[in-house]
């Protein structure tokens, strides 16, 4: 009887967990502040927090119900409203922005509802072990191996690396679920979350063993207290303990790692590398020390020293984080070493709260580094190794959107990664061919993070410089998402001119959404001639060339301008026509 009496009170408790789950608007309250206590123990890969969460609702409905969610290893003690303990319920919701693929969702009833706009305060605890867990990637068919150097994330007593929400959800949020088999929805769900928490407020003082091995244990965090880059901020109290603050404000996920670093400080970057791998750790200074003048002379001195950290497994995917990177030095080389540095050089000489600005300039000057260094056909072979993956996002898109009007994956907002890093380095690059070198440098000196507060700030401050229309670019490739171009050479006239030499005309079409200027080739005996064409969306434009030769071929796009297919960019011409 007591069997049956327990099963239907089970039977009741579910029941309403599931009434509550499907009824709750995750997207209801705003995060706008944490303030957290957390302490690590790697030798028990565990983690244990306490503090005060802030949210604000922003729905349009008073709310009394709240979802708070942890990843699935973590398992939560106490919520409290006003100092006194509420009524949570918890089950488990599957997700892939966490490792484990699920989280620890609490779904907490408040004593009274909550008006729109006001904000709450609630005491939270909970704690658990963080292991190292690729299952999300396992579950979708990734081989385990592959998808371990993937999902690095683990508190372990040799390397703790903990990244925050996309990778392990260590601090509290509450968003909708995302399946990484759903083309970008995981990456389009985290992007819109931290677009929503951007201005949060996030402050946790870390505590963790100082451990007896021969080199001392650091923590280090992406922290916005020393400079917007991981650092290394000693709390001196207790000497057998360390402690770090750990202050963003911004949507860079929280991240800490605790570690065994050597440390190499030069000039131009901080390298943190283990004992045996200086060697890894030389080169990267040279990388630095080299490329360092390249950078300097587009954006000016560094705002801050960039840091790299060594990941212990050799096949480990590299991570960036405000403008730090942590990466395995295993197969480094001079060239790579180069490129990673005018990368990061770029975050620490240029800030901006765009990521296609922040991220697609750093993409872009590796591809003008790549220039300087091998010539212009190198550095659109470095562009054109992220070109299937732009189209291809694109395509997704496109399947699903009227793209002559969408905006939601503007690259200005975009949470894409194919857009606002890969996309955004080719429009920089077509900034650059269009308007030059020289009024581009003079147009992001000019530039000042605090002050782009309109979607227009930018454009107006390069138009200027340069004098230059550049509404039609912006609202294609910036302001809306329209895809790509898609060029075709439509027909071209060759005549002989009585004073010597051809007349050729060249007529192409722009058969996407997008317009751009691209460059046109004729190729002649003996060789070459080139113009740039502005051909806007879904119109054809003309161009004359005045060669000495009989012309052969017409070539449109050089690579420079992403397309959506090229297939169709050549034509031959006859001799006599």
């Amino acid at each position: 009887m007591k069997l049956a009496v327990s099963f239907s009170r089970f039977l009741c408790v579910i029941c309403i967990l599931c009434g509550l789950a499907h009824a709750l608007d995750r997207n209801a309250f705003t995060f706008t502040k944490y303030n957290l206590n957390a302490s690590v123990d790697p030798d028990q890969q565990r983690l244990g927090v306490r503090g005060v969460i802030t949210l604000r609702n922003d729905s349009s409905a008073p709310q009394k119900n709240v979802a708070l969610q942890i990843s699935s290893t973590l398992s939560w003690k106490s919520i409290q409203f006003e100092g006194k303990p509420v009524e949570f319920l918890t089950h488990t919701y599957t997700s892939d922005i966490d490792h484990t693929s699920e989280l620890s969702e609490a779904i907490v009833t408040l004593p009274r509802e909550v008006p729109p706009k006001q904000a709450i305060e609630l005491n939270i605890g909970y704690e658990g072990t963080i292991p190292l867990d690729a299952t999300r990637l396992t579950r979708i068919g990734v081989p385990a191996e592959t998808a371990r150097h993937t999902d690095w994330d683990q508190i372990s007593p040799s390397f703790t690396a903990v990244r925050g929400i996309g990778y392990v959800v260590w601090y509290p949020v509450a968003i909708e679920a995302a399946n990484l088999s759903e083309g970008n929805s995981m990456f389009e769900t985290i992007g819109h979350w931290q677009a929503r928490e951007t201005n949060a407020i996030f402050d946790v003082q870390m505590s963790a063993p100082a451990g007896d091995t021969g080199q001392p244990l650091q923590i280090l965090t992406n922290s916005n207290s020393a400079g917007c880059k991981f650092s290394e901020v000693n709390i001196p109290e207790q000497k057998d303990t360390l402690g770090c603050s750990l202050q963003l404000t911004g949507i860079a996920p929280p991240a800490f790692i605790i570690a065994p670093y050597e440390v190499m400080d030069s000039s131009a970057a901080i390298i943190r590398y283990f004992t045996d791998h200086k060697s890894g750790a030389d080169i990267e200074v040279q990388a630095f020390t080299k490329t360092l003048p390249f950078v300097s002379d587009w954006f000016g001195a560094l705002r801050q020293k960039p840091q790299v950290m060594e990941l212990p497994d050799p096949k480990a995917s590299s991570y960036e984080s405000e403008g730090s990177l942590l990466t395995s030095f295993d197969e480094l080389n001079d060239k790579l070493a180069e490129s990673i540095s005018v990368h990061q050089l770029t975050h620490a000489a240029f800030s901006s709260p765009r990521p296609w600005i922040y991220e697609g300039l750093a993409h872009f000057m590796q591809a003008a580094y790549e220039e300087r260094r091998n010539g212009r056909q190198a550095a659109i072979d470095f562009l054109g190794s992220h070109l299937a993956a732009i189209v291809s996002a694109e395509s997704a898109i496109s399947q699903e959107h009227d793209r002559s009007t969408e905006t939601s994956e503007a690259l200005e907002r975009t949470p894409i990664e194919e857009f606002y890093r890969s996309k955004a380095a080719y429009v920089w690059w077509m900034l650059r061919d269009m308007l030059g070198e020289a009024p581009l440098k003079k147009s992001l000196n000019a530039y000042h993070a605090k002050q782009d507060e309109d979607d227009s700030y930018l454009q107006k401050l390069i138009e200027a410089q340069t004098h230059a229309d550049l509404q039609w670019f912006f609202d294609d490739w910036v302001y809306h998402d329209r895809g790509l171009p898609d060029f075709r050479i439509t027909s071209v006239f060759s005549s002989p001119m009585a004073s010597g030499g051809y007349l050729v005309t060249v007529t192409v079409q722009n058969l996407g959404n997008a317009g751009a200027e691209v460059p046109v080739l004729l190729q002649i005996a003996g060789g070459n001639a080139t113009h740039r064409l502005k051909v806007l969306a879904n119109a054809k434009a003309s161009i004359r060339f005045e060669v000495p030769a009989a012309p052969q071929r017409v070539t449109l796009n050089d690579g420079s301008v992403p397309e959506s297919d090229m297939s169709n960019n050549s034509y031959v011409i006859e001799a006599g026509k």
